[in-house]
This record gives structure tokens, C-alpha cells and sequence, in this order.
């Protein structure tokens, strides 16, 4: 994974006090690990990690719905069932991405170390992969005047930039007595202000706030409520209720709504929709995560391990799905519109986002996903 501590990669060591505490990483000795000696006292091994396998599964699984979502969206027009079913899984995958990184972002402080590894692990794999993706634009879509701005993320970078942003603030949300109101409260302000603009995507970085800090006060214990067996249970009936739902809405419904890119008054609607449209669709998102969570498996499985490569499979396969687009394959393929079709681009985002996330992947991508930079930072940060 890449340095920064986000929902991509493993997560930061917790506490002495809290190792025990499920959903975090234990402290191991590794072996063959040299002795670190502490003034006053006897040399002792250096800690090593032991990933979590249940989060490792959440955030392949997590990355697998954004793949799909993302190859229905040229070929799911003329299907109402694919659109509904595109509409529930837009309405919680990123939400369900977003807390997880929260989670894994409250042990965040502003020290040497662990700026180093945000810069390292967020800011700059942003600026190389927006870089390449408007090079990827202008040349391979066609699109000239496509300009390389890293103010203006262009398709799914910008939830690095947001990343970024929520992480930084990381501190504030945390020295507040009710941070997720606040948040929402922010949200909701953000949905019905068109003048915010399109600078680093803000819209999208405020509407999705309160699901970052909602993951920055949840405890261990909150995840093990949610994978009871009465809570999965539960979930069957509501997502049966929630996908009739959505193919009732489908034709009805904007999809600007799931994707919290701008305001009501930009899409047409009164701007009181917006607060009424917030806080309904973080409901929502609330209750399809956790109804998610639930059905994820705890033990160790066969794409474990691709869970330390979530940030290859989200960033790559873009490149994939506009590729597809930009050479015309949906255009001169109508069948993939198709019922079997959807299946077909289903599997293919799902094989393409697995390999992806595949260690040799993740090793060629070191570079840009990982960079050593220790010489850009003072000594303090590097040996942090």
C-alpha cells in the first residue's frame, strides 16, 4: 500500500493501551527482527504488523463495487433494472470507502512522520495520477484543450485531493464534542451553495464529510455490532426493499444526487431539496453500510491479501473504463447494453480490478503509489 495510512493501505499501529481491541492491528515480533534498545531497560524486538483480514476484505470488496458502478455507467441506459441496481450501489460504495478511511485515520496527528506519509502517500500520488490522467484525456479521448490542472480533479481522482483535505483536518474534527452534526451541518450548507465552485472538487469533498467523521468516532465495537448474526439477517429484506425502491425511482430520480458533485440549484431542483436530499441520502448510506459491513466475510480469504493493493485497483481501472470509451468499444458493441451484456462488462471490470490489486501490480506501481522521498523531508520526519 501507499504510505499514507488510508483506507488503501494497512493501517497505523494503534496504541499500547488498545492492541488488543478488535479491527486493529496486533503488535508481533517479527522474527529475524534486530533488537531496539530503550534507554533503562533490556533490548527488545521491533514491533511488526499483522493486518486485519475483515478490513483487508472491506476494502477489496469496497473497490470491486466502484469498478463495476463505473463500467455500467456507459451501458446501463436502456436498462431500468440496471439502473436501479446502479443507483444502490452508488448510493453506499464510496460512503462505505469514505468511513473506513476515517477509521483508519484517528490516530492522524500533525507530526513529522506522519505528514511525511501523507504528503508521500496521498499528495503525491494525486499530482502523478491527475498529471496522467489529463495527459490520457487530451490524447487518447480526443480532447485537445484538456488542461493539466491539479486545482480541477478530473473522473476519480478526486477522492485523493479529498483524502488529502479530510485527513488534514483530521485534528480539528477529533478536539470537537459533536463532530459528525457539525459535519453534517457543513454537508448540508454545501448542497444548496452553488458558488462554491469547482476548485478541488470541494462539493464533493464537504458532501462527503460526515462519513469520514463518522469513521473517526467509531470504535472496534461498532464493527462487531454490525457483523451480528441478527444484523444480516436484517439486511436481507432491506435490500430486497431498497432495490424495488430504487427501480420505482430510477426513472424519477437524478443520479447527481449519489454523486454529490454539485448543488440542487445546479441540477435544477429548489435549493431546500438540497438539505432534505443530504441528510436522506446519508440515511441511506448509513443503513447500506452497515447492511454491507455485515455480509463481510472475517476470516481470511483467497483476495485477502489484494486488500493491500485497493489503491492500484481504484486508480488503474479508469484508465480501463474510459479507455473502453474513448476507442468507441460501447458504441460498436450495442449488445453489451444488453442484459447478458451487463453481466459480461460485470466481469470483466471485476477480473481487471482483481489483478490490479495483485502484488506485482502493486510492486511495478511502488514508484508512484509508495515513492521513497527521504530526501525531501528533514531527518526527524524520515527516521519517523
Amino acid at each position: 500500500m501507499f504510505q499514507a495510512p488510508s483506507v488503501f493501505q494497512r493501517a497505523p499501529l494503534p496504541p499500547a493501551t488498545r492492541e488488543s481491541e478488535p479491527g486493529h492491528e496486533q503488535t508481533l515480533t517479527a522474527p529475524g527482527t534486530p533488537p531496539t534498545t530503550v534507554p533503562n531497560g533490556p533490548a527488545t524486538a521491533a514491533p511488526a504488523k499483522r493486518r486485519d483480514a475483515y478490513f483487508d476484505n472491506v476494502k477489496f470488496l469496497a473497490i470491486v463495487l466502484v469498478a463495476v458502478a463505473h463500467a455500467w455507467e456507459p451501458v446501463m441506459d436502456g436498462s431500468r433494472a440496471a439502473r436501479a441496481v446502479y443507483m444502490v450501489v452508488y448510493a453506499f460504495h464510496m460512503p462505505a470507502f469514505i468511513l473506513i478511511s476515517g477509521y483508519f485515520s484517528r490516530s492522524f496527528e500533525m507530526t513529522p512522520g506522519k505528514v511525511k506519509r501523507l504528503v508521500t502517500g496521498i499528495a503525491v500520488p494525486y499530482v502523478l495520477f491527475e498529471t496522467a490522467y489529463s495527459l490520457f484525456k487530451r490524447y487518447a479521448g480526443g480532447t485537445p484543450e484538456q488542461e493539466i490542472s491539479l486545482l480541477d480533479p478530473w473522473y476519480l481522482t478526486w477522492f485523493l485531493i479529498a483524502l488529502f483535505v479530510w485527513r488534514l483536518t483530521t485534528p480539528v474534527w477529533k478536539s470537537l464534542r459533536h463532530p459528525l452534526p457539525v459535519a453534517l451541518g457543513i454537508a448540508v450548507l454545501a448542497s444548496v451553495t452553488p458558488a462554491i465552485g469547482d476548485d478541488l472538487d470541494l462539493q464533493r469533498v464537504l458532501q462527503f464529510l460526515p462519513f469520514f467523521v463518522l469513521g473517526l468516532i467509531l470504535k472496534p465495537e461498532h464493527f462487531q455490532l454490525v457483523r451480528r448474526r441478527e444484523v444480516r439477517l436484517l439486511s436481507l429484506p432491506l435490500l430486497a426493499g431498497t432495490l424495488l425502491f430504487a427501480y420505482w425511482a430510477a426513472p424519477r430520480m437524478q443520479l447527481g444526487w449519489f454523486y454529490r458533485s454539485n448543488s440542487a440549484q445546479e441540477m435544477g431542483a429548489p435549493w431546500w431539496s438540497g438539505a432534505v436530499m443530504s441528510l436522506t441520502m446519508f440515511g441511506c448510506a448509513l443503513v447500506l453500510t452497515a447492511a454491507f459491513l455485515a455480509w463481510v466475510p472475517r476470516r481470511h480469504m483467497w483476495f485477502t491479501v489484494l486488500g493491500a493493493g485497493t489503491i492500484c485497483g481504484y486508480l488503474l481501472h479508469g484508465f480501463l473504463v474510459k479507455g473502453a470509451g474513448f476507442t468507441g468499444v460501447f458504441d460498436r458493441f450495442a449488445w453489451l447494453a444488453s442484459p447478458g451484456g451487463i453481466v459480461f462488462v460485470s466481469l470483466v471490470a471485476v477480473t481487471a480490478v482483481t489483478l490490479f490489486c495483485t502484488p506485482p501490480v502493486r510492486r511495478v506501481l511502488r514508484f508512484a503509489t509508495e515513492p521513497d522521498m527521504n530526501w525531501a523531508f528533514r531527518r526527524d520526519a524520515t527516521e519517523l
